[in-house]
């Protein structure tokens, strides 16, 4: 298993490292050297000037030790990665950020802004106001630093774009899952930890008439306003409790085959360019959509979500219905699935029986080591097919609701097994696949691209051929 372990683990490598976002980064036309500044570094003089040009980027000799800052600030350990993979991955970045634009990626300025909103105001949280994050990076006034720090986020927001275009077209069929793992050495094969199967019953208040109409006269206000000119964008960001596109303005892209609740997409693909629509309800809440544009059979849109509030009353209502439905699965009166998938609110898992689909595999395993820590604490003291208390859960909208959990399987740790872990291997196989055709991307693009590497960097061993030997 070492040659899948060593790449995946590169892979990994990669993929924190595109996280980092506070390398200074400048766009030029001239690609000549141009020394910037001097700094003191151990009592000599050194030179911050241009070292590495990729397509329209360059990459300074501070951008380097700025972004070992950033990675030792998220927690992550910078002993064992030296200057040259450092630079390696930042001439990665800019390449992405290069054929993004190239490949006509777009990233508009709203989305940015509403990701520049959302970061401004966690690093205003964590050290204390803008004026100490404008002096932490060293720019003269706050307008300054939005600048720098938007054309930052709007390159890195290219880079993720162009990787994922890449990564998303990969594709892996069983035959090519079956070859992997039969390549697997048995002495190499990888070792699953323990994990368990969980099943969980909901009981979500119910919420009034009046409470709705109240969320309903709300977005009907927003839609009249923004139809006398104020921003959609803004008011997406400002009172929208979709978590997942409230940074960007309420942006997304969509299609046909684009997994939206149906209710949404229908609301959406009626719609033409340009128009509201009236505020409508999913499980979520209620929204409105705002059309940007229509690219054949995509769709760019916005939306804000609004949730109506729960009472007391209804809370305390919930919490009665589901103690009963306890006390008739410990009576023996009937089965803990046959109970979720008559009673239970939560339509995901309901017709499972109440099984938990684990987001990050797809499958019903969940690894114990990587269990969502909240998840862990509610079932880690359950014995086989012990029925919790009732537990109330918060959603990050918000959104209060009570549930029943239980254990229904306990897998002990394992070896590999191609029967059982079909879909650890699958990922495994695709993991593998989509580095090689990363590879390949590379490869192609250096070739056609403007690259040049200076100075002493020129000694670098760099895993893409960015000097062209």
């Amino acid at each position: 298993m070492k040659f899948v372990h060593t790449k995946i683990t590169f892979l990994f490598f990669l993929m924190l490292l595109s996280s980092l976002g506070m390398s200074a980064q400048e766009i030029i036309k001239d690609v000549e050297p141009v020394v910037q500044k001097a700094e003191v570094t151990k009592g000599r003089q050194k030179i911050d000037g241009i070292i590495a040009t990729v397509g329209d980027y360059i990459i300074l000799d501070s951008d380097i030790d700025k972004s070992f800052l950033e990675l030792s600030s998220q927690g992550a350990s910078v002993k064992d990665i030296t200057r040259c993979q450092m630079l390696g991955k930042l001439m990665e970045d800019k390449l992405y950020a290069h054929q993004a634009v190239q490949d006509s990626i777009k990233v508009t300025d709203a989305e940015v802004k509403g990701m520049m909103e959302e970061r401004l105001n966690y690093m205003v949280e964590q050290i204390g106001s803008i004026e100490k994050v404008v002096q932490y990076y060293k720019k003269d006034s706050e307008e300054d630093f939005k600048t720098y720090f938007f054309d930052i986020l709007k390159e890195n927001k290219l880079t993720s774009e162009m990787q994922k275009k890449i990564v998303d077209a990969v594709e892996i069929t069983p035959e090519e899952v079956r070859n992997f793992f039969k390549k697997i050495p048995k002495d190499e094969l990888p070792l699953f930890g323990a994990e368990m199967e969980v099943a969980q019953i909901v009981v979500t208040p119910k919420v009034s008439e009046e409470d709705k109409k109240k969320v309903i006269d709300r977005l009907n206000e927003f839609k009249k306003e923004i139809s006398e000119g104020s921003s959609f964008s803004t008011k997406a960001v400002l009172y929208s409790e979709d978590p997942g596109s409230r940074a960007s303005g309420g942006f997304y892209k969509m299609n046909r085959k684009t997994p939206f609740v149906k209710e949404f997409k229908d609301v959406a693909f009626a719609l033409k360019e340009g128009e509201i629509s009236a505020p409508f309800e999913t499980e979520f809440g209620f929204h409105i959509i705002y059309v940007e544009k229509i690219k054949g059979q995509e769709l760019e849109l916005r939306h804000i979500l609004l949730a109506p509030k729960v009472t007391e009353a209804s809370l305390k209502e919930a919490k009665e219905k589901i103690e009963l439905i306890r006390k008739r699965i410990v009576d023996k009166e009937i089965s803990f699935a046959d109970a979720a998938r008559s009673m239970s609110d939560e339509k995901e898992t309901r017709a499972n029986g109440g099984a938990l689909i684990n987001p990050k595999t797809q499958d019903t395993h969940f690894e114990l080591t990587k269990m969502d820590p909240v998840l862990y604490s509610q079932v880690s003291n359950l014995k086989d097919n012990e029925i919790s208390q009732p537990i109330l859960d918060e959603e990050k909208q918000g959104k209060k609701r009570y549930k029943l959990i239980t254990v229904t399987n306990r897998i002990n740790e394992h070896t590999a097994d191609y029967g059982k872990d079909y879909i650890k291997i699958k990922d495994l196989a695709l993991k593998e696949k989509q580095i090689k055709a990363i590879g390949k991307w590379f490869d192609e693009k250096i070739k056609e691209t403007y690259v040049k590497v200076l100075g002493e960097y020129r000694d670098c061993e760099f895993t893409n051929n960015w000097l062209k030997k």
